[in-house]
């Protein structure tokens, strides 16, 4: 089907217009454009007024409902036609309670009920918008939630966690399983003792839980909480609002919306930042969906052909290089953060997006809080229908101050490329990955060691800032599974050796290290790569795995504590890693050995050495002569510089098999 371009002159999208007055455009940049805040319900005790941004529209219909599911509408309006192409309508009386939707009419065509694409509240399963006082959803002591503190992007550590797998087993020892109040709750424990929920995340010492989507998604059915429903939520339907089944009642507006907001302050009262997985990208719906029956075709890309455009791989792509659309994105993203008070945004298929929306978002986030970091996938699905050089793919980062993007590099030269599960890679000791590693390692930043090797990959990153270093997320498998699929005849204690190794290359790079909910406990997904709708006995993280790999656990909290510890670790600046970090040579070749010198940015250790060793023998590194204490060595880390693990004299430091080792004088 061939998308509709119908335009309405801004000069007679005024009040009392002809609404017959319109002619067919050949370009979507003539469109009007709003320059108001997008508000399309505003409401107070005595009147709620509607508005709806639709320049094509003949004519478009206000329906009320008295229920969010079911029933006729009660009142419909007429709504009238005002400047930029907005619609307009003002209902007198408390309409509190209420639900309602609109209905366009362009070339003679309703399209369908919509509950608009600003809804800010919606019934079950979000197809009515609801009218909501939004002063009425903040749980007490909202108004005096703060963001933990954050002195640079370099100090974060990220955790990658999906609603339902962090809370769901029953060994939990969570009440509201699933549910955004999981991570309300302190003091839960599994039937082990160990912590779980959010006094787990307390103990790892991550900075930023990154959640999976939590807008209102399509594929789950809100009106069936106890059914066997399970989605990522990559198949956006109201972008402003919570997603209903998250919450204990998505019958009642407030509730979700209050719920995702006491998630928020409990997060920050741990001391934990919240980030946002956001899906700008595509909509779930394309014919049908919200944005097509408010404004056709204006919100999506389309091929030379005529059809919608298909970069994300979903049956469409936005067109964020469109005023209103960016307008969208920007508004969008900068509401979560000030009625939600997100920390953080992770675009998925950042490529798809423009850099000058890219840069909109920096912008408008900058005015609300500098300290919100914004990170996405530098890629699409296919080729987007504009110019690469226009788009915010990975090589395009350095041009986005601000902004990080996911390095595929790092983590495909550490456990193997995406796509070919059998082939591993740096951690089981495979060569030709060395180069990768130290790319990684260096943060993504131009760097002269790592441009000696032929086989490096293409610098991208402007700073090391703007590098997601990580070996695991939520798609394709995990860690464990893909070690199991690599190493298929290695025993447990190896392969949560070759785990240990992954993970201290993530956390010992200058980028920003990602983990993925429960690597640091070996958690599995049986073997199931896309497991976006796979069961919850797949995807939920079964908390005896603490119990039973506690000292992974103790290794990667004990990381990540060095880590902060640390500024070296993290210098969150290009020069300065360059200034500080010099690879070194140790008697093996596929080994990576490195340290940072002197005592940078208040550096209270000197001549730190991190080796990564995967091979199956020691091997040995020479350093200057000295007395050496060890941080980390044969899958044990000590953060306590009183509590060593142990001493090394001499100018030859021995790494075990399959580890890693950090010394320091």
């Amino acid at each position: 089907m061939k998308v509709k371009h119908l335009f309405v002159m801004s000069m007679l999208a005024t009040v009392g217009c002809n609404p017959a007055q319109q002619h067919v455009s050949d370009s979507y940049d003539e469109y009007p454009v709003y320059k108001g805040d997008w508000e399309e319900m505003s409401y107070s005790p005595s009147a709620t007024r509607f508005a709806l941004w639709a320049p094509t529209a003949e004519a478009v219909n206000l329906l009320l409902y008295e229920a969010g599911q079911g029933g006729e509408a009660v009142r419909t309006l007429s709504m009238e036609a005002a400047t930029d192409g907005m619609w307009n309508a003002s209902v007198d009386g408390n309409l509190k309670g209420k639900f309602y939707t609109f209905n366009v009419k362009v070339d003679g065509e309703w399209l369908g009920d919509t509950p608009g694409v600003m809804a800010k509240a919606v019934g079950v399963n979000g197809d009515r918008a609801a009218v909501v006082d939004l002063r009425d959803t903040n749980p007490a002591g909202w108004e005096a939630d703060v963001r933990p503190p954050l002195n640079s992007f370099a100090d974060i550590v990220l955790y990658e966690m999906h609603h339902r797998d962090f809370s769901m087993d029953l060994n939990s020892g969570i009440s509201h399983r699933g549910k955004f109040l999981a991570l309300t709750e302190t003091g839960t424990r599994s039937a082990a003792g160990d912590r779980t929920g959010i006094d787990h995340l307390k103990e790892l010492g991550v900075t930023h839980v990154h959640i999976l989507p939590s807008f209102d998604y399509s594929s789950v059915d809100e009106s069936r909480p106890d059914s066997a429903q399970y989605n990522w939520g990559y198949d956006p339907k109201n972008y402003n609002v919570p997603e209903g089944s998250y919450s204990t009642d998505p019958y009642t507006p407030e509730t979700r919306i209050r719920e995702f907001k006491q998630m928020v302050m409990a997060l920050h009262r741990a001391g934990i930042r919240v980030v946002m997985d956001v899906v700008y990208n595509h909509t779930a719906v394309t014919e049908g969906g919200n944005f097509e029956r408010t404004v056709p075709g204006y919100f999506y890309r389309q091929t030379p052909e005529g059809t919608f455009a298909n970069a994300s791989a979903c049956g469409n792509e936005t067109a964020s290089e469109r005023p209103m659309v960016r307008k969208f994105i920007v508004e969008s993203v900068k509401y979560w953060a000030e009625e939600y008070h997100v920390d953080g945004f992770r675009f998925d298929l950042m490529g798809i997006h423009d850099i000058a929306t890219m840069k909109a978002v920096r912008q408008a986030l900058d005015e609300v809080d500098p300290s919100i970091y914004i990170y996405g996938e530098g890629w699409a699905a296919s080729a987007p229908q504009l110019p690469t050089d226009s788009l915010a793919m990975k090589a395009n980062t350095w041009r986005m101050p601000g902004i990080a993007a996911f390095s595929d590099e790092f983590r495909d030269s550490l456990r193997g490329p995406f796509g070919h599960d059998e082939q591993g890679a740096f951690v089981i000791g495979r060569k030709g990955h060395k180069a990768g590693v130290r790319f990684g390692i260096a943060g993504g930043v131009e760097y002269a060691q790592v441009e000696e090797d032929p086989a490096h990959p293409a610098f991208w990153a402007g700073q090391p800032t703007q590098f997601i270093s990580y070996v695991s997320c939520h798609d394709d498998l995990c860690l464990a599974d893909r070690l199991k699929v690599t190493q298929p005849e290695a025993s447990p204690e190896r392969l949560k050796a070759l785990q240990k190794l992954a993970l201290t290359a993530v956390l010992t790079s200058q980028g920003v290290p990602f983990i993925f909910a429960g690597d640091e406990v070996m958690r599995d997904k049986q073997g199931v790569a896309n497991s976006f709708r796979s069961p919850d006995s797949i995807n939920t993280i079964r908390w005896q795995l603490k119990h039973d790999n506690r000292d992974l656990f103790d290794y990667v909290s004990g990381l990540i504590a060095l880590r902060k510890a640390h500024p070296a670790f993290h210098f969150g600046d290009a020069e300065k890693v360059r200034s500080f970090l010099r690879f070194i040579p140790a008697a093996d070749e596929e080994v990576v050995a490195f340290k940072l010198t002197g005592k940078p940015q208040g550096e209270t250790w000197d001549e730190i050495i991190v080796v990564l060793n995967p091979l199956s023998k020691p091997t040995t590194v020479k350093v200057h002569q000295g007395d050496y204490r060890i941080a980390c060595m044969d899958g044990r880390v000590s953060a306590d510089p009183a509590r060593p693990l142990a001493t090394m004299t001499g100018g030859v430091l021995t790494v075990p098999a399959c580890s890693a080792l950090i010394a320091y004088r």
